[in-house]
């Protein structure tokens, strides 16, 4: 079994409270977990209004797949126009690892 995660790091646009900022949040989030059947959550910058950090998780039965995933999941994030991705993080282990 393969275990991967990506972190986002983004900047969100003209967004001047904690509410607009989970108008732009949840569909981001909403989209990830429909389209590629993932966990996802907001894990950070929760109490700034133009920064957030979203994680992504995924198990799959080997590497390859989880890798064409991950790829896919920061192709989605990076094209949408409505933030600025500053950085993503990306993680990939098997449970075979200790």
């Amino acid at each position: 079994m393969w275990i991967g995660w990506i972190e986002f790091d983004i900047l969100l646009g003209d967004v001047r409270s904690l509410k607009e900022k989970r108008s732009v949040i949840r569909p981001i989030v909403a989209d990830l977990q429909h389209h590629f059947h993932v966990s996802v959550a907001e894990v950070d910058h929760l109490d700034l209004h133009r920064r957030a950090a979203i994680g992504v998780a995924v198990v799959s039965p080997d590497q390859r797949h989880a890798v064409d995933v991950l790829d896919a999941i920061e192709r989605s994030v990076a094209g949408r126009p409505e933030i600025e991705l500053l950085s993503a993080r990306r993680r990939l282990s098997t449970s075979d690892d200790e």
